[in-house]
């Protein structure tokens, strides 16, 4: 589906989609794959106690990626971005440029920030964006629906810090769409899909009223 002139979403496997496109068509894959960590179950598990809404049940963060998937992502893509990278090292090389999202938060039970790894030889980089300002903005004019929703404005450092003008760039975990919204704000081409049809249908619907919101301006 052609969302706008510049980001096509498809509902379908992320192994189809890697499969149509040649040897290091994209430029740069940004990706946010499962970390088999069952955040998907921790979510529901808080429910109204820490604030959390209750999301739909679902098994997609059981496991991580397999090896098979990391060597269409290579093959199909010059540089990668892989959130949750640290726990896949073993698909994936030493690498110098570890991007981090520190949450700010300290004294709590979950994590104090996110890991990406990259197949970039610069230095590890790390965005300040506390979890309270991160909900805060995926949740600004919006129905949450996707459990892991990572803010927009971190897509748009990890596109300041490593992508080039004229990049195209690949997404194979969709999600809540959070990386859509910031190429679109940047300007590159993105390809990517989701699996499942719900978070399909609903990243599709926060993309088109994004871009219907900032027409208004």
């Amino acid at each position: 589906m052609k969302v706008t002139d510049k980001i096509t979403v498809t509902q379908e496997d992320n192994m189809e989609l890697m499969s149509r496109y040649p040897d290091n068509y994209f430029d740069l894959a940004i990706v946010d794959p499962p970390y088999g960590i069952g955040a998907d179950k921790a979510q529901n598990a808080g429910g109204d106690k820490w604030g959390y809404k209750e999301y739909k049940d679902t098994d997609w963060d059981s496991g991580i990626p397999s090896a098979e998937y990391f060597k269409e992502l290579f093959r199909v893509s010059k540089n990668q971005i892989v959130w949750g990278g640290n726990y896949m090292t073993d698909f994936l090389p030493p690498s110098m440029c570890w991007m981090i999202w520190n949450k700010m938060q300290r004294g709590f039970s979950l994590a104090d920030g996110e890991m990406a790894w990259t197949s970039f030889n610069k230095a590890m980089r790390i965005y300040d964006l506390s979890r309270g300002a991160a909900i805060q903005e995926n949740n600004k004019g919006l129905d949450k629906f996707h459990p892991t929703a990572k803010p927009i404005s971190l897509y748009h450092w990890c596109l300041e810090k490593l992508a080039k003008e004229g990049d195209k760039i690949l997404d194979t975990h969709l999600g809540s769409g959070s990386i859509a919204l910031a190429c679109h704000d940047y300007g590159f081409e993105l390809t990517a899909c989701e699996l499942d049809k719900d978070y399909f249908d609903a990243s599709i619907k926060r993309i088109n009223n994004h871009v219907s919101q900032q027409r208004l301006f």
